[in-house]
């Protein structure tokens, strides 16, 4: 099938056609962000693979349906940034990666705690200057902590196992309340309960219109004023400028986040030698008890390796009419 791929890095080209030798597909890779001024690109295309930050609206799906494109491959697990009913009513197919590597985002998460509560972004700044003192840099252990995750999907249910080899109790709070969890020691409990008691809150669900500041001002003044908050997810599920004012007033004591609400534009780009303007983003850069990654938790080898295999699967199986990874089948 001839894929076209919007957004694409040079990881991207490596590992997609590094996979692709199995296939056989023909690729064509766009730097451009799939948006109503390069939706025309992808012409005589059968499938648009995108990323997070593609914009899939009612109005670029409406062009894709001319264009004749078959199906839409998200290069990711979130599909916040596509329309799914409009997908739906332009006869497209929509397929993601539901399962590329949680260990990896899992993994990031915890390095988010522990680097924020050992400072040690600051302390190997300290030493590269000579500064070999430790009078600032105190921490806590995690052992005897509780860590409160909400969505136990499989990145969730893969820290809690993580953070429970360390000590910590684990309570959990999810808005599928069916569910079941493999894990011994894990307390399914109401949201408020884990923001009250957690002394590390780690999010993990998705992006939905019940999700969005789902940390607000109203929940951050339950939490805990010695409380760490870490997001992995999506940035939108935080209301920012509540966090900034919660960080101000000391009632929470640290954020982690690989995320970020108006990242659209920033994230994944060097802007190192441009003037950009983000006034959130930059008064959270200066906070000494603030850790920002750029939207890397995803970004393993593994992690790239499974995502290609998985995409270029998913597209073959498609075009012989062979079943696909229902969980990876959203239209």
């Amino acid at each position: 099938m001839k894929i076209a791929f919007y957004n694409s890095k040079d990881y991207d080209r490596e590992f997609f056609s590094e996979s692709n030798k199995r296939f056989n597909h023909q690729l064509t890779f766009f730097t451009q962000r799939l948006d109503n001024n390069s939706v025309d690109l992808c012409v005589d295309h059968d499938v648009v693979c995108v990323f997070v930050n593609d914009v899939l609206d009612k109005e670029v799906l409406k062009q894709l349906s001319k264009q004749k494109v078959k199906l839409i491959a998200l290069r990711c697990a979130g599909y916040d940034n596509i329309d799914i009913d409009a997908a739906r009513d332009y006869g497209i197919d929509v397929i993601r990666v539901s399962d590329y590597s949680p260990s990896a985002v899992a993994e990031h998460a915890l390095g988010l705690m522990l680097a924020l509560n050992r400072h040690i972004c600051q302390a190997s700044e300290q030493v590269r200057v000579n500064n070999f003192s430790i009078e600032n840099l105190l921490g806590f252990d995690f052992a005897g902590k509780t860590i409160g995750i909400i969505g136990m999907g499989k990145i969730g249910s893969t820290l809690a196992r993580i953070t429970q080899a360390m000590g910590m109790r684990v309570i959990a709070y999810d808005s599928d309340k069916s569910l079941e969890f493999d894990q011994q020691n894990i307390e399914l409990v109401d949201f408020e309960y884990l923001l009250k008691n957690a002394d590390v809150v780690s999010i993990h669900c998705p992006l939905t219109k019940e999700t969005k500041h789902l940390i607000n001002t109203k929940t951050l003044s339950i939490m805990k004023n010695s409380a760490m908050l870490i997001n992995t997810s999506r940035g939108q599920i935080i209301d920012t400028c509540a966090v900034v004012d919660a960080l101000k007033s000391k009632q929470i004591a640290y954020l982690g986040i690989d995320v970020y609400e108006n990242e659209k534009n920033i994230f994944f780009e060097d802007l190192s030698c441009e003037d950009f303007s983000d006034q959130v983003l930059t008064e959270l850069t200066n906070m000494p008890n603030v850790l920002i990654t750029s939207h890397q938790g995803f970004f393993t080898k593994d992690a790239l390796a499974n995502i290609a295999n998985t995409t270029l699967s998913n597209a073959q199986n498609f075009q012989l009419g062979k079943p696909m990874n229902e969980n990876d089948v959203l239209v």
